[in-house]
């Protein structure tokens, strides 16, 4: 194939000029010499140029999907998944039974694809219980679940099958550190590891923050978090939040409540720790077409005079359903 051979002192004013004219070859590698370049070119017009061996370049996939052509038939390319979540350096996928056999060949690729992973699972079960966990097996890489997630300023330390924690609320919960205020005392119902705790106080200028979980590893883990982040005016309490609350003997101006399943049946725990004039943001998985109406009425059902004062869609839970977060004030 041509080539221009060129001196390594005028090799970047070389290719710089190839590539604004069009003539720079992609496809192929340049070939480094000790004192001279060859950079391949698509034409020899107006060059001066030399015949030259280049290796061509392999052609990167720009997905899982284009990566496993090749592996995987067009039938089972159809069924292969698409998408995966990331929780720090692990990947969790769901494979349909069909591919059960390919499963391992699936979670490779994925790891080759991307270098920054080290853990390959799958879900081998849904978010269920009162702890909200799901069930996991590693499919490639280290054979552990811990990792360590990155968001917001802050790093949280969590196990991937023992804790609930959603990579996919990272915006949300910015957007509610957003709108705290100076002074203000924040209450988290179901806190978990402490994402929302740990965001609000880093990026609010929050008093004090406190967080009530009733899985004890995920408490762990929280406790793990407040250190790991240096945060001195968090404090976070495990057991239920309907004996936890009560107890803390405090009045809060904003309260969190990101258990979107069953979050309203506690907004009696709400209304009685919340301040004349608090702001609530309760979440809620339901229709796009009931959103934020029933969240409403049932908001009203324990704080009658409240306003509401955004309704936000936090993300696709499924066809025509969401996850929706409705601030009001009390």
């Amino acid at each position: 194939m041509k080539a221009v051979k060129v001196e390594k002192k005028d090799a970047q004013k070389t290719l710089d000029m190839l590539k604004s004219s069009g003539l720079f070859d992609n496809s192929h590698e340049i070939k480094f010499g000790k004192e001279h370049l060859l950079i391949p070119v698509v034409s020899a017009k107006g060059l001066k140029v030399v015949e030259a061996r280049l290796k061509k370049k392999q052609k990167q996939p720009r997905n899982l999907a284009e990566a496993l052509q090749g592996k995987l038939t067009p039938k089972e390319l159809v069924l292969a998944p698409r998408a995966f979540d990331v929780l720090g350096d692990i990947a969790i996928i769901e494979v349909d039974k069909r591919l059960a056999k390919k499963e391992k060949a699936i979670a490779r690729v994925l790891l080759d694809l991307n270098k920054y992973l080290k853990v390959v699972a799958k879900k081998a079960g849904v978010h269920s219980g009162v702890y909200r966990t799901q069930k996991l097996k590693i499919l490639a890489g280290e054979k552990r679940k811990e990792t360590t997630c990155r968001e917001n300023n802050v790093l949280l330390n969590l196990n991937a099958e023992t804790c609930y924690f959603s990579p996919r609320l990272s915006t949300e919960r910015l957007r509610v550190a957003k709108l705290v205020k100076e002074g203000e005392s924040v209450l988290v119902m179901f806190s978990g590891v402490a994402p929302y705790p740990c965001v609000i106080a880093k990026n609010s200028a929050a008093k004090e923050v406190y967080g009530v979980e009733i899985n004890p590893d995920a408490h762990k883990y929280a406790l793990e978090n407040i250190k790991l982040n240096k945060l001195l005016n968090v404090r976070v309490f495990c057991g239920d939040v309907r004996k936890i609350v009560p107890e803390l003997g405090m009045k809060f101006d904003r309260i969190v409540m990101p258990l979107p399943k069953s979050a309203a049946d506690f907004l009696d725990v709400a209304k009685a720790a919340a301040k004349q004039g608090a702001v609530v943001h309760i979440y809620e998985i339901l229709n796009t077409d009931d959103f934020p109406a029933e969240t409403m009425k049932r908001v009203k059902a324990q704080f009658p005079n409240a306003v509401m004062l955004d309704a936000v869609k936090c993300g696709a839970y499924g066809p025509g359903i969401i996850r929706g977060c409705v601030d009001f004030r009390v």
